[in-house]
Formats: structure tokens, C-alpha cells, sequence
């Protein structure tokens, strides 16, 4: 599968991973950040943003894609960084590929398998329903009351895009994510990985309480933790400290 990509910069390839739900689009500032020293590629993982859609989706198809990606661009080895969905997908990457791997960055994820907790955002993509829709102010309307937190509304519009032929339509494949949302909370194989690994992780997030260190060291033995005073979406919170915790760990 071609994904879709934006690339800046020059220098060695580092390579970005959007988490479930976003795109390219979402890492844009820190981009061009890690831009003045890096070629970074900015990538719409499948069934998101601009790449194509897929019926089937799970963590092994992912990382084919992204192998795929480094074959036709002639990239021989990177250093990664994915965030939540993304994360998983640089794990899974690290454990099938290592020889391709410089280093690896995961902000905010795990390795364990995750309880379902997106229920409201798939109500609030069905309640969009773009090919009833005559302009986006009226799609916020529609999953306001799904959706109080303005922040979020906003992330997920993001998909909602107007078409050359007219109306609407959502760049998200959010019927297959609702499809195969199994597929995207399980548990990563326990595969062991030498890779130099960092994990961020946000203290106002649930998801890598101080528990499960030993199950991420067990698959990643390198594995090294930062904390930042923020949320799930911690790079878009934080974005300042969170180029500076990885500064530091791809550059020591």
C-alpha cells in the first residue's frame, strides 16, 4: 500500500506515526521542529488521513506498510517516533525489523492489551454522517452534545474534508476502526526487541501507569521513561518539552 507522507528537512530519517483517529496533519509544528536537523516524514497510516483504505487492519499490516514506505523511499534504517495507535505500530515495527531500527520513540502506549474507550468518538463519526451534511459548522453541531470538550471536536473534525465532486466526506476509515477495534487495543506479541527505546508518557494518562514497567521492559529490555505533566495527547499539550525529551534521547 502507498501511504500518503509529507516530508521536511534534511539529514538522517526520522519517521512519525499519528495515533487512532488523527493524521500527518497532527504533527505539522513538531515536524518542522525535528526538521532543522532531521528528514522527517510526516505519514498518514492506512484507513487515515490521505492513504488508502483497507477492510483489514492490525499491527503486523502495519508494520509491512511502514517497511514497505523505507523500501521505496531508500531508506535503509530510521529512527521512529508513534504516538498511542502509532506507538504500537513502532513496537510491532522494532520486533519484525530491527535491522532497520535506530531508535524508537512511543508517546504514550503500552504494551498490554486495552479496555474499549472509544465509544463516544465512534457515536460522534456515525452522527457526523457527511453525506447529509452542508457544512462543517452544522458537523459540529451534530457531536456537540457527544463531544463537550472543544479540543477534541476540533481533532476529529480535522477528518471532515470537502469534496471536488461537492458535499462531504471523512478521511477517516472509521467503520473498519469500529470493525476491528479489537485488532487495535490487543496486546503486542512478546517478541523480544534490542532496540533503544523511549517511552513518554503523560501523568494526567492512564496508559502506562508505574505497573506495567516491567511487561514493557520484559519485551523492550532498553527501555527508558520520561514523564510529562500532561494528558494522552501529550506532543499537542506539550509540545516544547516533549521535543526536548526526545532531542535528548535520539541525539545522546
Amino acid at each position: 500500500m502507498k501511504l500518503a507522507f509529507k516530508k521536511m528537512g534534511s539529514g538522517e530519517p526520522l519517521i512519525i506515526l499519528h495515533g487512532l483517529f488523527g493524521s500527518s496533519d497532527n504533527w505539522q509544528t513538531l515536524g518542522k521542529q525535528f526538521a532543522e536537523d532531521f528528514s522527517v516524514y510526516l505519514i498518514d497510516q492506512r484507513n487515515h488521513g490521505r492513504s488508502p483504505h483497507s477492510d483489514v487492519f492490525n499491527y503486523h499490516l502495519l508494520a509491512e506498510d511502514l517497511n514497505q514506505f523505507m523500501e521505496e523511499h531508500g531508506i535503509d534504517g530510521a529512527t521512529l517516533i508513534g504516538h498511542s495507535m502509532g506507538g504500537k505500530t513502532v513496537m510491532r515495527f522494532a520486533q519484525l525489523f530491527p535491522e532497520k531500527v535506530k531508535k524508537i520513540v512511543v508517546a504514550d502506549m503500552g504494551v498490554k492489551a486495552y479496555s474499549p474507550h472509544h465509544h463516544e468518538v465512534l457515536r460522534a463519526f456515525h452522527a457526523i454522517n457527511p453525506d447529509t451534511l452542508d457544512s462543517r459548522s452544522e458537523a459540529e453541531e451534530r457531536i456537540e452534545s457527544i463531544i463537550p470538550e472543544f479540543g477534541v471536536r476540533q481533532f476529529l473534525l480535522k477528518n471532515l474534508y470537502r469534496k471536488k465532486e461537492g458535499g462531504y466526506g471523512l478521511r477517516v476509515n472509521y467503520q473498519v476502526m469500529e470493525s476491528e477495534m479489537d485488532r487495535i487495543l490487543e496486546e503486542l506479541p512478546s517478541d523480544s526487541s534490542d532496540a533503544e527505546a523511549l517511552f513518554i508518557r503523560g501523568v494526567k494518562s492512564n496508559y502506562i501507569p508505574d505497573s506495567d514497567f516491567d511487561q514493557i521492559r520484559s519485551i523492550f529490555p532498553k527501555a527508558e521513561f520520561a514523564d510529562l505533566q500532561a494528558g494522552h495527547w501529550l506532543h499537542a499539550e506539550k509540545p516544547e518539552e516533549f521535543y526536548a525529551e526526545v532531542k535528548k534521547f535520539v541525539t545522546k
